[in-house]
């Protein structure tokens, strides 16, 4: 089946009893057994299995073309237990623009357990290749990277580091691309990663992470840890999730739509000075973008004449893109990275520009958000 009849049908089956078309929402916190010992279809307690649950990871696990899904109450206890997999000792690899919390997880708790992580621009692969050490265990990518946007070649990396005597795991965070745009378990990723309060979700009312992979032992380790340290979603958050992945290939299509006018209008602004975005002929990445994903999706960050000040003044001054955190909903979001999402790496060799300005575009009518981007800018 097609990505757009996988994200209606895939793991939702109509419910056996009833015959109701969407996934009931199983509260139950425990599950009545056939005898000591002997759990109903697999279910004793929730925090280790739950109906609804199971089938947001069956559903991921097909858009993501991988054979298992497992599912956290968000995207950091996400990321909390693929790190879970390492010991002290070990080593790893990450990209010099990933999202601040990933930065704060990594440098902040991490590193006390003797875990050591280095930075470099994952952007060049054969600067992966010459900065890993011998106690690499994994390769951290974002890519579309956040706030900046840029791309890293997910299938060069793949090919690369595999050869290693090594041979680190290589984990992606397709948070911003989705499986709609991308798929790096296609192109040699050994596990993915979603915040799915972004994009899968898409309506800003869920918080949730995700991991893919295809790997039976390492879903086995990765399932114990998930279980083991509990961080999992309510049977409501799945269902949210679930129902906002029905809608995922029209909402990203609309977004990238949108994302591609506002673009066209801020090319155009004389006081904006950088802009990011994957799909635009001048991002150094164009080529990479083109070849791995299918659209170039709704994030767009920029620089304008005047540093910070002027920023805040923009992102203080619009009235259809909401000032807040996080990303992916249908509604347009503006932020100041520098000084929100990615305070933590202030100071660090990841330290955002305090003048770059990053939107979530949303569905609404471009002109709309046109017109309200314009507003705030002449306020400058």
């Amino acid at each position: 089946m097609k990505f757009e009849t996988l994200a209606i049908h895939a793991g939702q089956t109509p419910d056996p009893i009833t015959g109701a078309v969407m996934t009931p929402i199983y509260l139950s916190s425990t599950y009545q057994q056939d005898g000591v010992g002997k759990p109903r279809q697999g279910y004793e307690y929730s925090r280790t299995q739950n109906p609804t649950r199971k089938a947001l990871q069956d559903c991921l696990a097909e858009l993501e073309d991988g054979k298992h899904g497992l599912v956290f109450a968000s995207g950091m206890a996400a990321e909390d237990s693929i790190l879970r997999l390492l010991k002290s000792g070990d080593h790893v690899l990450a990209g010099n623009d990933v999202y601040g919390g990933t930065f704060r997880l990594f440098d902040k708790v991490f590193t006390r357990f003797g875990i050591s992580f280095d930075y470099v621009d994952t952007t060049d692969p054969e600067s992966v290749v010459e900065n890993l050490k011998p106690n690499t265990r994994l390769v951290w990518l974002e890519t579309p990277t956040n706030p900046y946007l840029r791309i890293s070649d997910i299938r060069a990396i793949a090919e690369l580091i595999h050869t290693q005597h090594n041979d680190p795991l290589l984990v992606v965070d397709n948070t911003s691309a989705t499986p709609y745009l991308q798929r790096p378990l296609e192109m040699g990723a050994d596990i993915v990663f979603h915040s799915t309060t972004k994009y899968l979700g898409g309506h800003s009312d869920v918080i949730g992470g995700a991991i893919i992979v295809k790997d039976e032992s390492l879903f086995n380790e990765l399932s114990f840890i998930q279980n083991a340290v509990g961080a999992v979603p309510g049977a409501l958050d799945c269902f949210l999730i679930l129902r906002g992945l029905k809608t995922l290939s029209i909402r990203m299509d609309r977004h990238a739509e949108n994302a591609s006018r506002v673009v066209e209008f801020l090319e155009n602004q004389a006081s904006v000075q950088d802009l990011y975005y994957p799909f635009n002929k001048r991002h150094p990445q164009y080529k990479t973008a083109q070849q791995q994903m299918k659209n170039g999706g709704g994030m767009i960050s920029f620089t304008v004449s005047g540093g910070r000040a002027a920023a805040v003044k923009i992102a203080e001054s619009t009235r259809v893109f909401s000032l807040a955190e996080s990303l992916g909903g249908v509604e347009s979001l503006i932020e100041v990275p520098a000084s929100m999402t990615h305070l933590s790496t202030m100071g660090s060799p990841l330290e955002v520009e305090s003048g770059l300005i990053r939107l979530s575009v949303g569905i609404e009518h471009p002109d709309d958000l046109i017109f309200d981007l314009d507003q705030a800018i002449k306020k400058v």
